[in-house]
């Protein structure tokens, strides 16, 4: 009897440690941005011209963001980067304009504005590529 109950009884040992009080299984999801400057790059990662949709992974280089400014009443961010691994020979060029909606902290991706970007100072943008490389 005892042995027609022993594949049973090992079942019900796997299935009760599956189903144990313990802490869940840690998941590998994106990292969760810290800063202001990585939540602007984590936005950017998120857009199409960034390879968001890309099967083939991508890499960054020679990331620079300007702002923040203001245009009107909004204050924006431009990012652009050169981006590797889609193209086989040349990098392609990405750009976003990313607005800032002040006192809440909120960004959003500005569609309609790509000249707005012309004529502001650039500075290097690591926080950009080390994002990039955290979450792939």
């Amino acid at each position: 009897m005892l042995v027609r109950l022993a594949p049973f009884l090992g079942l019900a040992v796997l299935a009760g440690g599956c189903a144990g009080n313990g802490p869940p299984p840690i998941v590998a999801t994106a990292p969760t941005p810290q800063g202001f400057k990585e939540r602007i790059a984590a936005l950017a990662l998120t857009q199409l011209q960034f390879g968001a949709v890309s099967v083939i992974p991508v890499r960054f280089e020679k990331s620079r963001i300007a702002g923040p400014f203001e245009d009107g009443e909004r204050t924006l961010y431009c990012v652009t980067s050169r981006m590797r691994g889609r193209s086989l020979f040349e990098a392609e060029r990405a750009k976003v304009v990313i607005r800032e909606e002040i006192g809440s902290e909120r960004l959003s991706v500005v569609t309609d504005d790509d000249e707005v970007c012309s004529g502001h100072h650039a500075v290097p943008f690591p926080e950009l590529e080390a994002y990039a490389a955290r979450r792939t």
